[in-house]
């Protein structure tokens, strides 16, 4: 084959990458995702920029969010775009109204798997007391877990005042009658104060038992075992009517377990008139629960800005995301790494 075939060819190579990209440019078009201000929504938002710039051919502008800002925006002005981790218990009124009504729409109902709120335990003592598998069987047990200022006691490590789950922490204390069992619900302080306990029990190998969230950095660094609840969840009348108020609001509090947490990937009306196929791309993106928690703790450890760890995400993550997408679009992803 001479020179100037072997060119032509490679020129039509070209010219046919180059058509698909433009093809895929058109489809997409200009896509503005919001960044949430915590750490796994900023890698999810990076990742996702990532991705459909360089494999659907999509021009994406970051901007700044937060849950219900974020929501109000697009709900009432259609920007962002996309919204890749909506914690939807914040706004799940509204968000109902707004797809009955056509003008956002959930793309994923799951993009991280085993995130949620509850109560938990060190991998230690879950490794010690596998009986105490459940938490009405551990909370028989408060002097596994005694209190600094009253070893008599047990210690639940509840929430910082001022956060919304104080509230839900506190009453579920009444509702399971944890005082009259012996135990004491500890107010941490501060977020610093709840990490700190955490951290301190877990590098001494001492017990805790108390509330958390997941993802997050603290799970995935000291390997927190949640406990399930024997109890059924009591009903949303029970929960958004008395679990989550005040006290004095809240005169009967019922035993229930945590409200499931759910969070989406939802877009506006207007991203699924131009996005394309980019809409398929966020149906199939799922970030197992595992990897996240690594992530946040690669994000914590290195300091790693969004961008940072999602670069970081695609270079030793490749088996989790190359099942999001095409062979063809993970290879050009790959080439941009």
């Amino acid at each position: 084959m001479t020179f100037n075939k072997l060119g032509m060819l490679g020129a039509l190579g070209l010219g046919v990458s180059v058509f698909a990209t433009a093809a895929q440019a058109q489809e997409c078009g200009d896509i503005t995702i919001a960044e949430m201000n915590w750490a796994s929504a900023e890698l999810m938002a990076n990742v996702d920029k990532l991705i459909l710039e360089a494999g659907y051919g999509c021009s994406v502008e970051l901007v700044p969010g937060a849950t219900e800002t974020t929501f109000a925006s697009m709900n009432e002005k259609a920007q962002p775009d996309v919204a890749p981790e909506l914690w939807a218990n914040a706004v799940r009124t509204q968000l109902s109204a707004a797809e009955d009504e056509g003008r956002m729409h959930i793309l994923n109902m799951g993009p991280i798997t085993g995130l949620g709120e509850g109560w938990w335990v060190t991998p230690k003592f879950a490794e010690a007391h596998p009986d105490l598998d459940t938490v009405e069987k551990l909370l028989e047990h408060p002097e596994l877990f005694p209190y600094a200022e009253d070893e008599s006691k047990g210690a639940f490590m509840g929430c910082p005042a001022g956060w919304g789950c104080q509230l839900v922490n506190a009453n579920l204390f009444r509702a399971f009658g944890m005082e009259d069992k012996g135990w004491v619900l500890v107010d941490p302080g501060s977020a610093a104060g709840l990490d700190g306990s955490i951290a301190k029990a877990s590098e001494r190998d001492e017990p805790w038992f108390g509330y958390y969230w997941s993802p997050t950095s603290v799970i995935g660094k000291y390997n927190l075992q949640m406990l399930p609840f024997e109890v059924e969840f009591a009903g949303r009348d029970n929960w958004d009517n008395c679990i989550a108020l005040a006290e004095q609001d809240c005169a009967d509090p019922q035993p229930s377990a945590w409200t499931q947490s759910e969070v989406f990937s939802v877009v506006t009306d207007e991203f699924m008139a131009k996005g394309g196929t980019a809409s398929e791309y966020f149906e199939k993106r799922v970030f197992p629960g595992t990897a996240m928690n690594e992530m946040l703790v690669y994000m914590s450890e290195n300091q790693a800005t969004g961008e940072d760890a999602a670069y970081h995400f695609l270079e030793a993550y490749e088996d989790v995301w190359g099942a999001w997408v095409s062979p063809d679009v993970a290879e050009m992803v790959k080439a941009e790494l």
